[in-house]
């Protein structure tokens, strides 16, 4: 038996397509600002995995700012991981650092629930 592979739950974003992916979507968006060597990422990104599974109203992307400076600097992203939920193009809800699930859950309620 095959199994098809789903897709990954978290989408990359670049500079190119951020305006697309993050700012015109339909629906909220969370962007993982983050980079291959910041431990704290990688703490968070599971999070956000099992976050964007769950919750299918919510578009989750992570954008690697060591590739893609641009948006990193415009919302003045300082340190990551960054994680900043847009709706209808503008940041509705920034956290900094490295959070437990409960805090994403609590201060993301309304666009969770």
């Amino acid at each position: 038996m095959v199994r098809a592979v789903a897709s990954a739950p978290v989408k990359e974003v670049t500079d190119q397509t951020f305006e697309a992916d993050v700012l015109q979507a339909d629906t909220p968006v969370v962007v993982d600002f983050w980079a291959p060597w910041c431990g704290p990422c990688r703490a968070v990104h599971p999070i956000l995995e099992a976050l964007a599974e769950e919750h299918e109203g919510i578009a989750f992307t992570k954008v690697n700012i060591d590739d893609n400076p641009g948006y990193a600097s415009r919302y003045g992203v300082l340190s990551i991981p960054t994680v900043i939920l847009f709706e209808n193009g503008e940041p509705q809800e920034t956290i900094i650092g490295a959070r437990p699930r409960g805090y994403f859950e609590k201060a993301w309620e309304r666009w969770l629930s």
